[in-house]
């Protein structure tokens, strides 16, 4: 006769529903679970800063442009002119002898500051004639004014001719030339560092 199944018999225990699961971050609304955040760096390795050129081109600074790196350096500034000189005797009386050869129908007159440049005078005063008729006419007209001013005359040349007259006055030496004998001898390229005085 079969023996009827023991009562007091349990069943074998089920594998717990509370199992132990794989750890796993809870998922999200969505019903996806939600990936494990990676490390920004490993530990113990610092956070790599900014580099310069990161930070040239970040915002809030303006990028900079090809010309900002090859901007020539600034040009410097210009010398200062030299100051007018001061009228003095001598200035006066070189223009009194460019007055003088005006009224004897001088041509280009040019009246040179050669003080500090040269022993011989202070000023000397160039002017053209068209030949040695009217040289001598312009030399004769100097003379008197300047010695209407109180000037002595210390030498002459050149009256005879030649195309060329010389008169010193000490301060003021003046040239009175004829086209060709200016143009060769070209007293004013050979002064060229002596200021201008404007003899208009």
């Amino acid at each position: 006769m079969p023996k009827a199944p023991n009562k007091s018999r349990r069943p074998p225990k089920r594998a717990s529903a509370t199992r132990t699961k794989s750890a796993r971050p809870p998922p999200r609304k969505g019903g996806r679970p939600s990936k494990p955040k990676r490390e920004a760096s490993s530990p113990g390795r610092p956070r790599p800063a900014k580099s310069d050129r990161a930070q040239a081109f970040s915002p809030g600074r303006p990028r900079p442009t090809k010309s900002d790196h090859a901007r020539p350096a600034p040009a410097p500034p210009p010398a200062p002119a030299p100051p007018p000189s001061e009228p003095d005797d001598g200035q006066e009386r070189a223009l009194s002898a460019v007055h003088a050869g005006l009224d004897r129908k001088a041509e280009e007159p040019v009246v040179l500051d050669v003080r500090g440049l040269s022993g011989v005078a202070d000023y000397f005063v160039v002017m053209s004639a068209d030949n040695d008729r009217q040289a001598a006419a312009i030399a004769d007209a100097v003379d008197d004014r300047m010695e209407g001013l109180g000037a002595v005359r210390l030498g002459s040349e050149g009256r005879s001719g030649g195309g060329w007259v010389l008169l010193d006055y000490g301060s003021v030496v003046v040239h009175v030339m004829g086209p060709e004998t200016r143009k060769f001898y070209d007293l004013e390229g050979l002064w060229a560092d002596a200021p201008r005085v404007p003899a208009g």
